[in-house]
């Protein structure tokens, strides 16, 4: 029998995440308050670490511009084909994919390029307990491994974002060695967003 075991689909108009839409999404959640769009919904965020995109789709559904970087490219594919069908769905949901730009390639190489403002980071961590996400991550872990580099690219983000950084972090797990303290935090049930501010507004 083939092994579907490392087949990853992205599908942006699943059921979970039109209902999150619809029902318990916005600026006062969690990650959107990280990112500080419960002051400001016209942002620019980069989204170094892409993944499953599901972040920067409900980022988008605010208002934000999104751009994704995605360096494996069985995940850099199954993004791209998610948003042209995604965009083809309905008007609505275009508008949320017109928000988003996706960019194949490591993202410590493109931020440089970018002049970000403000970078959200997801590398891979320990398996949240949820079935669905624990299936996803085993699928994401096998095809990116373990992103050995994380703390590297923190660090290049830490040194390029003009406004902050997010790092999307287990809530109970220790920052990689050689990461400074957040600035803050913001805890969510099984996630915590440390947010660094890199530059303090007057």
């Amino acid at each position: 029998m083939p092994n579907k075991t490392n087949k990853l689909k992205i599908d942006f108009l699943s059921n979970r995440l039109m209902h999150q839409l619809k029902y318990s999404w916005g600026v006062n959640q969690a990650l959107p308050k990280a990112i500080g769009m419960h002051k400001n919904k016209n942002l620019t965020i980069i989204d170094a670490t892409a993944g499953l995109g599901r972040d920067s789709f409900l980022l988008a559904s605010l208002g934000a511009k999104i751009i994704m970087i995605e360096r494996v490219e069985q995940i850099y594919a199954a993004l791209k084909e998610a948003m042209e069908k995604a965009h083809n769905h309905s008007e609505k949901i275009a508008k949320i994919i017109n928000n988003m730009q996706l960019i194949y390639g490591d993202a410590k190489d493109i931020l440089p390029s970018l002049d970000p403002e403000i970078i959200l980071i997801d590398v891979m961590h320990p398996v949240r307990k949820s079935a669905l996400v624990k299936q996803e991550m085993r699928i994401l872990r096998q095809i990116v491994g373990n992103d050995n580099d994380a703390k590297e690219l923190i660090n290049i983000a830490l040194k390029l974002a003009k406004q902050r950084v997010v790092l999307k972090w287990p809530k109970k797990a220790k920052l990689p060695n050689g990461i400074i303290n957040p600035s803050h935090k913001i805890i969510g049930k099984t996630t915590r967003y440390d947010v660094f501010i890199t530059k303090q507004k007057l």
